[in-house]
C-alpha cells in the first residue's frame, strides 16, 4: 500500500499537467510502484497467495494501460517504458 506522500510524488513525476491524476501515464506509474512494493512483500512471504492474486491483477491492468498507450500515443508509450525501465 502506497502512502499519500509516495503516491503524490509518483503522480507528480508522470503527470502531463498540474491537475492530471488519472491519465494512462500516471496510472502506469502508480501501478508500477505498487507492483514493486508487492513483489518485495511476496519475496518475504512466499505463501501469501491472496496478495499474489492481487499482484497478477495489477500487472494485467498495467499491461492494458500500456497497450492503450502503444496504440493511441506511441511517443508517450516510449517515454513511459523507458522511464520505468519496463522493456529490455
Amino acid at each position: 500500500m502506497l502512502t499519500k506522500r509516495v503516491k503524490s510524488r509518483v503522480i507528480g513525476e508522470h503527470q502531463a499537467h498540474e491537475k492530471d491524476t488519472g491519465s494512462a501515464e500516471v496510472q502506469v506509474g502508480v501501478l508500477s510502484r505498487q507492483i514493486d512494493e508487492l513483489a518485495k512483500h511476496l519475496k518475504k512471504n512466499p505463501k501469501d497467495n491472496h496478495s499474489r492474486r492481487g499482484l497478477l491483477k495489477m500487472v494485467s491492468k498495467r499491461r492494458k494501460f500500456l497497450d492503450y498507450l502503444k496504440k493511441r500515443k506511441p511517443e508517450i508509450y516510449g517515454k513511459v517504458v523507458k522511464k520505468l525501465g519496463l522493456k529490455k
